[in-house]
């Protein structure tokens, strides 16, 4: 009896903690995270990182990606296999946020808060003009910058991209630890940007607004810029908006504040 009473206290110890789901932008993968996820663990949360499809390793190649769902099909296998008893908190960072507002379409019931990270929020995806503009980042100023794959054939628009070694620091991680900016260079891969372009959420779900959604701008970035974020924050409105004094990588520049904030956050959604 006494072992059944500490199991089931153990348990609702354990529910009483947030599950965060981390999703990578292009190029990532579930590494990209490592800094957070330690500091996580060893906070005693439940934390599971993703990699999507030909991302980090997983071993498809990115120009036999072609629709969005394919390349999102590892975070819906994730939340398919998730008891619909529980709730996570989902946090994407840059192209990921495709992934998360993806999520919230299909599994609305299954989130608690959906944080998105210098990240792509389009309630709808890439519909219009103006979310191509609000959502697709402009790395024109920096000159020819992507290496691009035609997996469909020279004549054919692209289906992978992957920013040029050389211009990686100084676009991505400018103000992040040479050793980060090191280890991603080495690990980034080409991304399925035909896919990503494809993100179309016209399914919309009845329950979609119901999962609460915060927005972490980042002050410095060369990516997704804050003109675009301010945009995209304008047009969907999160429930909640902070500020980083980062570039687009705060996982790797200021893994305590984004930490802090993440735990601030869920604890903004009842969680201890």
């Amino acid at each position: 009896m006494g072992e059944e009473v500490i199991s089931m206290m153990e348990t609702e110890t354990a529910a009483m903690k947030p599950h965060f789901v981390l999703v990578h932008g292009i190029s990532g993968g579930a590494w990209c995270w490592y800094k957070i996820r330690c500091l996580m663990e060893n906070s005693g949360y439940k934390v599971s990182c993703i990699d999507l499809k030909g991302s980090g390793i997983d071993q498809s190649d990115a120009n036999s990606i072609l629709s969005f769902d394919d390349y999102n099909k590892p975070l819906t296998d994730f939340m398919s296999s998730l008891p619909d008893t529980e709730k996570v908190i989902l946090v994407g960072h840059s192209a990921g946020g495709l992934s998360v507002t993806q999520a919230t379409h299909k599994f609305a019931k299954k989130i608690r808060l959906a944080v998105y990270v210098a990240a792509t929020m389009l309630k709808l995806g890439f519909l219009t003009d103006q979310d191509l503009k609000d959502g697709v980042p402009d790395l024109s100023q920096f000159g020819d910058v992507y290496e691009l794959g035609f997996g469909l054939g020279p004549e054919q628009p692209p289906t992978s991209a992957i920013v040029k070694k050389e211009f990686q620091r100084k676009i991505v991680y400018q103000m992040s630890p040479q050793e980060d900016s090191t280890l991603a260079a080495m690990l980034l891969r080409p991304g399925p940007i035909l896919a990503l372009q494809s993100a179309q959420f016209t399914e919309v779900s009845e329950f979609v607004d119901n999962a609460p959604r915060i927005y972490i701008k980042t002050v410095h970035d060369n990516v997704v810029k804050p003109d675009q974020q301010e945009a995209m924050i304008k047009r969907w409105p999160p429930s909640q908006v902070h500020v980083l004094d980062s570039d687009h990588s705060p996982f790797f520049s200021v893994p305590f504040l984004l930490f802090g904030l993440l735990v601030k956050v869920a604890a903004s959604a009842g969680y201890n």
